[in-house]
């Protein structure tokens, strides 16, 4: 999967949440401890001889994401979810609940800029604010992150690389952030071929409403639905960037 050049993330610009407001300081009372939930056990999947495919929701947690889990929960499917700390500010009970129903977490930044045109400092409190959040509230510690807008340079490498994350992108785009149809979502969503990782957003009611579909469709080809870590086994490397397994 090639990096995305910056005419496609400028596109992408127009269909991805725009958070502009300050990062909270430490003491924000939403950084209070909480005990974790508990989770399910863990899985042994090997993608070297399953059909896999990783399906990724980016932008959220919004008040469309319960519907969301629960929907996978029906089918036993889990996900990748790729938050935004300032969402997750506003939503962390949903935090929590992803974490609990087994789905993976990622970070997608604290408030959704364009990682590239940040100074070091400014990517760095970006990762590590939204990670500390969500590590507070559910006990995990993250290893995969998203670049908003898939914008990402070697600069941006060599940061992830230091919070000990991953870079994921995607090879399967839906577009749901620009065309608000859930048949045309699927239909997208049903291109993923093995190893596929399925960009969606969670913040779009349409999105949700073509997840039952995407699942029809993907597991009627014989998919199994795994987390981007599941995908790669060991789990990706931290500062490299992946597109696709």
């Amino acid at each position: 999967m090639r990096v995305w050049a910056l005419p496609v993330a400028l596109l992408a610009l127009a269909g991805c949440v725009s958070h502009a407001t300050p990062l909270d300081e430490p003491g924000h009372p939403v950084l209070a401890a909480v005990l974790p939930p508990p989770g399910p056990a863990g899985r042994d999947v090997d993608c070297a001889r399953l059909k896999c495919v990783a399906l990724t929701f980016d932008d959220g947690p919004g008040p469309y994401t319960a519907r969301l889990l629960d929907l996978l929960r029906q089918r036993a499917v889990r996900a990748t979810f790729f938050v935004v700390g300032e969402m997750v500010d506003r939503h962390g009970e949903t935090v929590r609940r992803i974490a609990a129903d087994g789905h993976e977490l990622g970070n997608h930044s604290w408030s959704h800029l364009a990682l590239t045109g940040l100074p070091r400092h400014a990517v760095e409190r970006q990762l590590t604010h939204t990670g500390h959040l969500v590590r507070r509230l559910t006990g995990v510690r993250m290893r995969v992150m998203r670049p908003p807008y898939g914008s990402t340079d070697a600069r941006v490498a060599a940061e992830t690389r230091r919070e000990g994350l991953a870079q994921i992108l995607w090879n399967v785009d839906t577009f749901d952030w620009r065309d608000h149809r859930p048949a045309k979502v699927a239909a997208r969503a049903a291109h993923a071929r093995r190893g596929s990782i399925v960009l969606m957003h969670d913040i779009h009611r349409s999105t949700v409403e073509a997840v039952p579909a995407v699942l029809d469709r993907l597991a009627a080809k014989g998919f199994t639905f795994v987390t981007v870590s599941e995908l790669y086994g060991d789990g990706p490397v931290p500062g490299r960037t992946y597109g696709a397994r």
